[in-house]
């Protein structure tokens, strides 16, 4: 079934997903100072990119299948995002893999059976407010990223220019 307009950025936030999964899954194979990097990019991302996307769908997406009747597929998103926020959190270098399967395979039930189903049940309404919300969220995270980096910017030492001879 082709993605709805509502749930494409959803989708899109998999796609950047799925490279995640991919290139862990990569660094997996290698030697402990290329896992220890690749972990701390997995946590990054996690903090920047997964973490408000299961909070968008957390708020907004599973209460609306909730009260649409779809509770065991609330559950089980819930119960995964639960089980990815733990390995993060607990996890070592040396779960690169894990985190890459269990991301992976998040990602393929939402797509497959998730959001399938919230086209299905949901009203173009509700899909919309949905939308919304993801584009104001994304927004947020924009503008506190901004911020962040603006604020480190004025504190770093100016470079000075090497003085001649």
């Amino acid at each position: 079934m082709q993605r709805v307009f509502a749930l494409r950025q959803l989708s899109s936030d998999h796609h950047r997903g799925l490279v995640l999964a991919r290139r862990a899954r990569e660094k997996a194979t290698t030697g402990p100072e290329h896992q220890a990097r690749a972990w701390g990019a997995v946590r990054e991302a996690f903090v920047q990119e997964l973490e408000p996307h299961f909070q968008l769908e957390e708020q907004n997406l599973l209460p609306a299948l909730e009260h649409a009747g779809a509770s065991e597929l609330v559950a089980q998103t819930l119960q995964e995002h639960r089980q990815l926020r733990t390995l993060v959190a607990k996890g070592q270098p040396r779960d690169l893999a894990a985190f890459a399967q269990t991301l992976s395979d998040h990602i393929r039930f939402e797509e497959t059976r998730l959001f399938e189903t919230a086209q299905r049940v949901l009203d173009e309404a509700t899909l919309t407010a949905l939308a919304e919300r993801h584009a104001e969220g994304a927004r947020r995270a924009c503008e506190a990223r901004l911020a962040v980096s603006g604020s480190d910017a004025q504190t770093r030492e100016p470079v000075s220019e090497p003085r001649a001879g």
